[in-house]
């Protein structure tokens, strides 16, 4: 396989033409030691000079929320107008699991997109807003048997990750007397010699597995992978692996429509590449004892120094790439298999390419505000601030989220020395940090202040959100010509913020 460089043309004008990258509040509120600058939407900058900010948290509670969904449209369009430059059948299917607000859900309806559902309530609620079963897969990991019946009765396509999966679905679809659409999840790749790692799908070197369908009961529509990261080689080769079990279903009297790639657009939320390589090569130091820390008690991310080495693998989503989601789609179809475009490869089977992106169509989509509850000295010219907020409601799986919050000093505030310092939660542990990193207040920072963390409508907000002590969970609101509750929150009943 070979991509082609000269169709990797930046995609970062598209970008920035609905970006503003002052963010000029950042650099003045809050920094951090080694600084990692937002890129920030114009709405953002919008919402955070909003006089009613302090009003929105007040009524409805820290941490809050802020969402706006026409960032979701210009995603779309762009990913769409790569499809049809290669003349290409795309069905973008939006990653609902990416964030639980339903004006998503409206707004994929809107522009006809499909969705992709993780789990029987997600399913649920698409079909309660009318969602065809056409425009709908259901991809979650672990599958009970009532979402099999929903399913089933729905005619939603079920990708089937294992045999216990495809037995009990065959079960129960002879007992209800319904064909059940499948798309067929593969796993274990071979990349470079060696299996791409992964807990997902069946294995792709055993064909056998065909021959295990019950063709009177499945209709294979399909093929599914699902890879962790954004290597475009690594998704060439799976890409490569599926067109082949296509061809032999193919062979073998299936009649395949589709193969969908997953997710996984790479997306970047800061400014500047010198600013991420300089934060790694700072923590580096600090790891081998050449520097202050730049983190809580010089906790190394997935990394760890010994004897003046620094040894292990970042364990952070990659918060700035130079090849994003645009670009990244444009050299993944121009990829040239044995003389093949592969796009060619896909449109020539008369397969529909199907996508996943959760993070990809919801950056720029949101914003993380809350309120700050004190600000203490821990000892050695460090304080610790504690904000109302738990360290689940920004965050994913990873250990931090690299991106210099803002801090908003309230109208009321009084003037503050300088400090510098961490953000601390509400959970009683030791551990709970809302961030590991080190942070100056230039304009120091009080009780009744506010923290904005920019751009985490995507898997940040509720993909681990968690409400231990009973805690209430974050509110969501959605920003537009009018602010109001998303309907997850009032369960269809609109409350107007005046």
């Amino acid at each position: 396989m070979r991509i082609d460089p000269t169709l990797a043309m930046s995609d970062r004008q598209s970008i920035n033409d609905s970006i503003d990258l002052s963010f000029a509040l950042q650099a003045q509120t809050c920094r951090g030691i080694v600084p990692l600058t937002a890129l920030a939407r114009s709405w953002m900058l919008d919402a955070i000079n909003d006089p009613r900010l302090f009003d929105w948290i007040d009524q409805y509670g820290s941490p809050l929320n802020l969402i706006c969904v026409d960032p979701m449209s210009t995603n779309l369009d762009e990913l769409q107008g790569v499809a049809a430059s290669f003349n290409l059948d795309l069905g973008v299917f939006f990653a609902r699991k990416a964030n639980k607000c339903l004006a998503f859900v409206e707004r994929a309806i809107e522009h006809k997109i499909g969705i992709d559902t993780a789990g029987e309530m997600e399913l649920r609620q698409a079909l309660d807003y009318g969602v065809s079963a056409e425009k709908l897969i259901c991809t979650a990991a672990v599958k009970s048997d009532s979402l099999f019946t929903l399913c089933l009765r729905s005619g939603v396509t079920i990708a089937v990750d294992n045999d216990d999966e495809l037995t009990a679905i065959t079960s129960q679809a002879i007992s209800l007397g319904i064909a059940a659409k499948v798309a067929i999840r593969l796993g274990r790749f071979q990349h470079q010699s060696k299996p791409l790692p992964t807990r997902f799908g069946f294995d792709a070197s055993d064909f056998t597995l065909l021959d295990r369908i019950d063709r009177r009961m499945v209709d294979l529509v399909g093929f599914h992978f699902h890879l962790d990261g954004s290597d475009l080689h690594e998704r060439v080769s799976a890409i490569e692996q599926t067109l082949v079990w296509v061809d032999e279903a193919c062979r073998l009297g299936f009649r395949p429509q589709m193969i969908d790639i997953g997710g996984g657009f790479p997306v970047s939320y800061l400014q500047n590449e010198s600013q991420w390589n300089c934060f790694w090569d700072e923590l580096g130091r600090a790891l081998l004892h050449q520097r202050e820390p730049i983190t809580y008690r010089n906790h190394g991310l997935g990394l760890l120094g010994v004897n003046g080495q620094v040894y292990g693998t970042r364990n952070t989503y990659p918060y700035f790439q130079p090849t994003q989601r645009v670009d990244w789609f444009r050299r993944l179809l121009a990829t040239r298999l044995e003389g093949e475009v592969l796009a060619d490869a896909i449109s020539g089977r008369k397969l529909e390419l199907r996508c996943e992106p959760g993070r990809g169509l919801l950056d720029g989509c949101g914003l993380t505000i809350a309120r700050v509850e004190f600000c203490k000295p821990s000892g050695r010219d460090e304080h610790l601030v504690g904000l109302s907020m738990n360290s689940t409601q920004c965050r994913t799986t990873s250990d931090d989220f690299l991106v210099d919050p803002i801090v908003i000093r309230h109208p009321l505030s009084q003037s503050c020395e300088p400090v510098s310092g961490y953000f601390v939660g509400a959970y009683c542990t030791e551990s709970e940090l809302i961030s590991l990193r080190k942070f100056d207040f230039p304009e120091g920072i009080g009780r009744g202040d506010l923290v904005v963390f920019p751009n985490t409508a995507g898997y940040l907000m509720h993909f681990v959100e968690s409400r231990s002590h009973q805690f209430p969970l974050a509110k969501n609101l959605i920003w537009g010509d009018s602010v109001e509750l998303d309907s997850i929150e009032t369960q269809g009943m609109t409350e107007r913020v005046k």
